[in-house]
């Protein structure tokens, strides 16, 4: 799982085409598995909008959001079981990045035709000295980094099948998001889309 090139993009490292086609192919079936028992669901943010990714995850916890506001669940909010085991080959991409501790969570979010996500910290964590480990499957998805503040230059890139970011240090908490995807132009996902995976530590060591 060495990319084919790294490469610094405004302050953000991206590994290219980290995962081969036969590791993609092997994630995405554990992702299926995934979605069999925790199925993608929808989120609203908390003025009340729908947001147009839809999500499930893997390990301890996911991400959540409603009218209540932002937090981590320990459970699915619609089967109330828990989440399953995170992939170990998403597990071998984090522990390249971070060695001494494993994540709990893998968000797994689905980006489909028109899906977009607006510009946001990463900031419900309990420690931010752990990296945020992202990995693109399916179709090319227009990446968008700023600073730690909102109104801080942004700069926009393609992330493509396979590839493999990280967020750290000062990167950390850094406003992001994902303009739009070419939705169509990957083989990987037969109806499709974009999937990505974003690992991150939540409960502190």
């Amino acid at each position: 799982m060495i990319g084919e090139k790294s490469t610094i993009h405004h302050g953000v490292l991206v590994e290219t085409k980290a995962l081969n086609h036969d590791e993609q192919a092997i994630l995405l079936a554990d992702l299926q598995s995934i979605a069999r028992v925790s199925p993608p669901f929808s989120l609203m943010t908390r003025w009340g909008k729908p947001m147009s990714v839809k999500m499930t995850a893997a390990g301890r916890f996911c991400w959540f959001s409603d009218r209540k506001g932002y937090r981590y669940i320990e459970e699915h909010p619609l089967t109330k079981s828990a989440f399953p085991p995170i992939p170990e080959l998403a597990l071998a991409v984090w522990r390249q990045f971070e060695a001494d501790i494993d994540p709990d969570c893998c968000l797994i979010n689905y980006y489909g035709k028109g899906a977009r996500m607006g510009l946001h910290q990463d900031r419900d964590e309990a420690n931010f000295d752990y990296p945020v480990v992202s990995i693109s499957l399916g179709d090319p998805a227009l990446f968008r980094i700023g600073g730690t503040e909102r109104s801080d230059p942004t700069k926009s890139f393609w992330l493509e099948s396979g590839d493999v970011m990280v967020l750290h240090k000062d990167k950390r908490l850094a406003f992001h998001g994902i303009d739009r995807i070419k939705f169509g132009e990957s083989p990987l996902l037969s109806k499709g889309g974009r999937l990505n995976l974003t690992l991150r530590r939540v409960a502190n060591a």
